[in-house]
């Protein structure tokens, strides 16, 4: 069976993408600008959230900017608020994963009828279940902080949402962004592309070592090569990524990644 394109494109038709986010929505904005400084092949069609327009964060200020976005770009939006989804149900929080696939369902119902050829994660804080990722099956996309192709006994070692500093304590000399197809195990979909190495840079005469015993100056230094990373990283390779697959460059075949019609099972490394 020959690999089937994440997205086949079509004389006189864009891909539709949905920009799926929780927050402020800086991937989303870089995915919606490439479309204006070259002529890419996608309309972002949809802004989607999981945080109603006024929730707001611990310092009183306005938690997302979904619907900002939304009306800056002329981009319609559609919110299924994942709080009081759980909050309905008798729950404070939104830990218990066994409600997730009936919130996805609804997701999936909101979302129909808008046409999405391809969802783009873009700061998307909650995690996708099957009624999500089966109507969309290969075609979820997600940038995550780390090189997704470092491995460690058999299994991705930086995954999870504390790469940057995971990696830095490790001693690694570079850290990378992976952009990767969203499947049910988290951060370990199929390869897509991967960023140009950020060097990592720590203070004169301090180790990981000594990091791990000074929180506060492990905190700035995560902080600050998580600034450049998403500079460097996931702002070049998410828009060029979404491009790509909308080119139909990108193919799939039980788990193994096509790029132009040959394997490439680390996907592109910049």
């Amino acid at each position: 069976m020959a690999p089937i394109p994440i997205y086949t494109p079509t004389a006189g038709r864009h891909m539709r993408v949905a920009c799926f986010m929780s927050g402020s929505g800086t991937n989303a904005r870089r995915i919606i600008e490439r479309i204006k400084q070259q002529k890419a092949g996608y309309h972002v069609e949809l802004i989607f959230t999981d945080v109603k327009d006024e929730t707001l964060d611990k310092e009183g200020k306005k938690a997302c900017s979904a619907l900002d976005i939304a009306e800056e770009y002329g981009i319609a939006y559609e919110c299924v608020d994942i709080m009081d989804y759980y909050s309905s149900r008798g729950h404070s929080s939104k830990k218990d994963l066994s409600l997730r696939p009936d919130f996805d369902k609804k997701v999936v119902s909101a979302i129909e009828n808008h046409n999405i050829d391809l969802i783009a994660l873009a700061g998307y804080m909650s995690i996708t279940t099957r009624p999500l990722l089966d109507r969309y099956n290969g075609r979820i996309i997600n940038v995550h902080p780390a090189d997704l192709t470092v491995t460690q006994d058999g299994e991705r070692r930086y995954v999870g949402v504390h790469t940057v500093r995971d990696a830095i304590l490790a001693g690694e000399p570079e850290i990378r962004s992976t952009t990767h197809v969203v499947r049910e195990k988290v951060d370990n979909g199929e390869i897509l592309v991967v960023s140009k190495p950020v060097n990592v840079i720590l203070p004169e005469g301090i180790t990981p070592d000594k990091l791990r015993e000074d929180k506060e100056l492990l905190k700035l230094v995560v902080e600050e090569h998580q600034d450049r990373l998403k500079r460097e990283g996931d702002w070049v390779i998410y828009p060029l990524t979404v491009e790509m697959i909308a080119e139909g460059r990108f193919a799939l075949d039980n788990s193994a990644v096509y790029l132009d019609g040959k394997p490439a099972p680390g996907g592109l490394r910049l």
